[in-house]
């Protein structure tokens, strides 16, 4: 898996939260089931997620933070709020280890599951196995922010087509033996879970990236421009202008960016009947 900056975490953390699809979460209250909540976060980072959501779900929470990286699953570990939608105590624990393992004998118990741009680093197996263990487990599942291969660049420039082509190939790139999903992920997914009996909703999620948000742009500009040219080195020799170009207009307010994913909601049969 991926390692990720805490600074960049910080950076996008705004910009997720501003994102993600909350009548999601309206849908969810009015499924989930009574009594304590167990959540598990899976790729959990800095804890993104659980500061968004654990105020948003109401009873007492017991959340059990899975991630690969100690540092990141120390920082979310001390940083989840301590009191649910109603003032229900919320308890943090941290696991740390490879989430594409987690089968449904480790999901005993639990009540949601979920994970933010997560699912475009996993391949389609890595997904199936997933959507399986969740689906045996009979939890559901809040999986956002996954990629959806869109750009939308205000003013646009001729480049942006080839960029964003490059990017998304990047996305889809054979790694360490493991083809990952990228920009395909909510659609295997989605159909994943479908053939699984499960109730799937779907709603889009983008940033949506304006002038108060330069830095953001900025960084973004660079890691998209970044990896378009690893997948395909004969744009380098004009991507440096117009990365520099882009930058520039981000610094003086003139650049819009729209940058698309896409949440899934997943409810079990025994949840989903009335969704």
């Amino acid at each position: 898996m991926t390692a990720f900056a805490p600074d960049w975490l910080a950076l996008r953390e705004p910009a997720d939260a501003a994102a993600r699809a909350a009548d999601l979460v309206d849908t969810l209250r009015a499924h989930l089931p009574g009594g304590d909540l167990v959540v598990r976060d899976l790729g959990c980072g800095t804890g993104s997620l659980g500061r968004w959501l654990a105020g948003r779900l109401p009873g007492a929470q017991r959340w059990i933070l899975h991630d690969s990286d100690a540092g990141l699953l120390e920082r979310a570990r001390t940083s989840l709020p301590s009191a649910a939608l109603d003032g229900s105590p919320v308890a943090v624990e941290a696991e740390q280890g490879d989430v594409t393992a987690l089968r449904a004998a480790d999901l005993a118990g639990t009540s949601l599951v979920t994970a933010s741009a997560l699912l475009d680093l996993l391949t389609k197996a890595e997904v199936t196995a997933l959507a399986t263990a969740i689906a045996e487990a009979g939890c559901a599942a809040l999986l956002m922010l996954s990629v959806t291969g869109k750009v939308e660049l205000s003013p646009a420039d001729p480049l942006d087509p080839a960029l964003s082509a490059a990017f998304n190939a990047h996305q889809r790139r054979l790694t360490g033996g493991r083809r990952l999903l990228g920009p395909t992920a909510v659609d295997v997914a989605a159909t994943a879970f479908g053939r699984l009996g499960a109730t799937v909703v779907r709603a889009e999620s983008a940033w949506r990236l304006g002038p108060d948000q330069a830095e953001l742009q900025r960084q973004w500009l660079e890691g998209w421009v970044g990896a378009a040219v690893e997948q395909l080195p004969e744009l380098r020799p004009v991507s440096d202008v117009y990365l520099q170009r882009r930058v520039e207009m981000a610094a003086a307010g003139e650049l819009h960016a729209v940058v698309h994913h896409g949440d899934l909601l997943v409810l079990p049969p025994s949840l989903g009947a009335a969704a």
